[in-house]
């Protein structure tokens, strides 16, 4: 059984308490036995995946199967053409280099509707939503890229894993995913 759900923000990739006050996945009735595949910070949103499924965490995540992930960032300040290339390029974070992936800045700008909590908003800094497309997926890699060029990351939302996208799925909700939908999950081509 494969599970996508809209993970909503303040939301742990988990089902199990971590001491904070973030809820987790157990409150969303999710069938017996299944798992998250990868993961989302609690303050990141969007589509997570669940299964029941030996392997599919090792098919889906490694990046040597360059395995697409798309994200939407809101970000402070307009980048450049150069600050794009340059995640596009691959960043340094904690002494490695990011693998090259696809970035640009979304045109037009989504219509996303506010977050509880609302953003930070500072009245004379722009921000601007750019996507970005990884294969690999480390501990808070967007939201580093990001700050690494100079537009940290204010709302992140994952809107693609292989060339499913989630659709009208609200957040919080979850369905189990066709056998059609199941090969969009798996296809490592755009």
């Amino acid at each position: 059984m494969l599970i996508a759900f809209n993970k909503p923000y303040g939301v742990l990739s988990q089902f199990t308490p971590d001491g904070s006050p973030n809820r987790t996945l157990a409150e969303f009735q999710f069938p017996p036995r299944v798992y998250p595949l990868g993961r989302l910070d609690a303050d990141s949103e969007g589509l997570l995946l669940l299964s029941d499924e030996p392997g599919l965490n090792q098919r889906l995540l490694d990046p040597r199967h360059a395995h697409e992930r798309e994200y939407h960032a809101q970000v402070e300040r307009i980048p450049t053409p150069d600050a794009l290339r340059q995640l596009e390029q691959g960043v340094i974070i904690e002494g490695r280099r990011t693998r090259p992936c696809r970035a640009w800045m979304l045109d037009p700008q989504p219509d996303i509707a506010p977050r509880d909590p609302p953003i930070r908003f500072r009245k004379n800094v722009p921000t601007c939503w750019i996507a970005l497309v990884l294969v690999e997926g480390k501990n808070r890699q967007v939201r580093r890229m990001t700050a690494a060029v100079g537009h940290p990351t204010l709302r992140l939302i994952r809107v693609r894993i292989g060339r499913y996208e989630p659709g009208n799925l609200a957040p919080g909700q979850w369905k189990v995913l066709t056998s059609a939908e199941r090969r969009l999950i798996l296809s490592t081509h755009v």
